[in-house]
């Protein structure tokens, strides 16, 4: 007897083109709208419980506010902070699921430090990081996986951390959380898990309107319209979920700056930086793999039309800059920004208070037969998503995703960073080039998807000029080759 053929997870334009056929003439299970964290995770929810299930995007997986995260996988130290320990516990929980369940391949430990310096009270932060250890036992994360919290000399935290600020240093706080190796490498790998379960996930396909469990669809290649049928929709598309339904939200956004670690000396260890005069605010100073640092995060009110891709206004710039710099033995200045980013958090609108203080827990809102899911972090994408498919009422069957590895997830071998953005398939993307590997296996339709969502180089401006053409080559070659 032959062994099963393993599912077909590729994602590329003919698998597109086949898929739309597929879905013009038929009734679907469950309509999902926005291909972002959320929207993939309810695909892969939804599929593993065996039901039909279609994914429509109107641009490209993680165009929107999945691929601008600060990249943690956290543990809910914050929502501590403010006490709400159920959901400081579900982000320890989901943390853990995603460090040795289902995605241990995108995410490592992260060894974080908060500088004390001069005459810093430490007793605040101290007790959060021990609390925060405690919810990481209780979620049953072991510390060989995220280790518990210490505190280290000066001498040491120097060691970790070369470029803080020697005056007044009299050592830190060490702890550790989650890292994502690239948030939007995450969406990826759901969407194309739910696509081996023979969930269809179709890009560049905007549903211009909702009629029950009907949508109308635009699609962004070929212009054509179409109409999507389905028992069920589950609407995940994010800030833009107000133009499908009557929900208020109130976007926030979080900015974040690219940085080269060299200049900052900072290499491994990430700084958690209090802001100068307010409690329990900090900011992040976070190495990448890329030798890259990234500095965040605002929080702040967006009014308006939303942008399909935010700028980072100048006074987050200047705040951020200000901020890392009060740790640093160097001052960093604008000269050092090599790129900026921001992305809008969903938040549901109650209407009290400014939005750092609006809920971070997620929202499940069902009107006949569209469920819509909006707030959350990326870190319980899972429980939001499973929370959604139960919403809808198509099969009694349970989530089964805190046990379903995504794909990569395995032993794997090959070049050092291929292994630590590809895991298992680190070997198949060396033999044919990331930039191919993208088209035929992970749904690019053009060169901005590799540049900006598959490979993260658009982080950079000066980098994306410097590789735009030559990728624009090669991903036009290997879309030939599908036709």
């Amino acid at each position: 007897m032959s062994a099963p053929r393993p599912p077909d997870t590729s994602l590329n334009a003919a698998r597109r083109r086949r898929d739309l056929a597929e879905v013009a003439g038929r009734v679907v299970d469950l309509l999902v709208v926005g291909g972002g964290v959320t929207g993939a995770g309810v695909a892969l929810d939804a599929a593993a419980r065996g039901l039909d299930v279609c994914l429509v995007e109107a641009r490209d997986l993680a165009f929107g506010t999945s691929r601008w995260s600060s990249k943690l996988v956290h543990g809910g130290l914050r929502y501590l902070a403010r006490g709400d320990v159920g959901l400081a516990f579900e982000s320890a929980v989901e943390r853990g699921v995603l460090m040795t369940r289902t995605a241990p391949h995108l995410v490592r430990a992260l060894p974080q430090l908060v500088p004390l310096h001069d005459r810093a009270d430490d007793r605040l932060v101290r007790a959060g990081l021990h609390a925060g250890d405690v919810l990481r036992r209780l979620a049953g994360t072991p510390s060989r996986v995220l280790p518990g919290p210490r505190r280290v000399p000066a001498a040491e935290a120097l060691a970790l951390a070369p470029g803080l600020r020697r005056a007044g240093l009299r050592g830190g706080l060490l702890g550790f959380d989650g890292q994502l190796v690239d948030d939007a490498r995450l969406v990826v790998a759901l969407a194309r898990t739910a696509a081996g379960l023979g969930a269809r996930i179709i890009t560049r396909a905007e549903v211009t309107r909702l009629a029950g469990p009907a949508a109308h669809v635009v699609d962004g290649v070929t212009g054509e319209s179409l109409t999507i049928r389905a028992r069920a929709v589950v609407n995940a598309a994010g800030v833009w979920a107000g133009r499908l339904v009557d929900v208020d939200l109130r976007p926030s956004r979080g900015s974040h700056l690219v940085l080269d670690a060299g200049a900052l000396g900072v290499a491994r260890t990430a700084l958690t930086v209090p802001v100068p005069g307010v409690r329990n605010r900090f900011a992040l100073v976070l190495p990448q793999h890329d030798g890259r640092v990234h500095v965040g995060l605002t929080d702040e009110p967006v009014d308006g039309p939303i942008p399909d891709v935010p700028t980072v206004p100048q006074s987050d710039v200047d705040f951020l800059l200000e901020v890392a710099s009060s740790v640093l033995e160097r001052k960093v200045t604008q000269a050092d920004v090599l790129g900026a980013y921001a992305g809008l958090r969903p938040l549901l609108d109650t209407g009290e208070g400014p939005s750092a203080d609006l809920s971070r827990r997620h929202a499940v809102l069902t009107e006949g037969p569209v469920t819509t899911v909006v707030g959350g972090k990326l870190t319980t994408y899972r429980r939001m998503a499973a929370d959604a498919v139960d919403a809808t009422g198509l099969t009694p069957v349970r989530s089964s995703t805190k046990s379903l590895p995504l794909v990569g997830s395995g032993p794997a071998a090959g070049p050092a960073d291929l292994v630590a953005r590809y895991g298992s398939e680190a070997c198949r993307v060396a033999d044919i080039g990331e930039f191919a590997w993208a088209v035929r296996h992970e749904g690019a339709l053009d060169a901005d998807d590799v540049l900006d969502r598959r490979t993260r180089i658009g982080l950079v401006p000066a980098d994306r000029r410097a590789r735009e053409a030559e990728v624009r080559r090669l991903v036009a070659e290997e879309l030939d080759a599908l036709v």
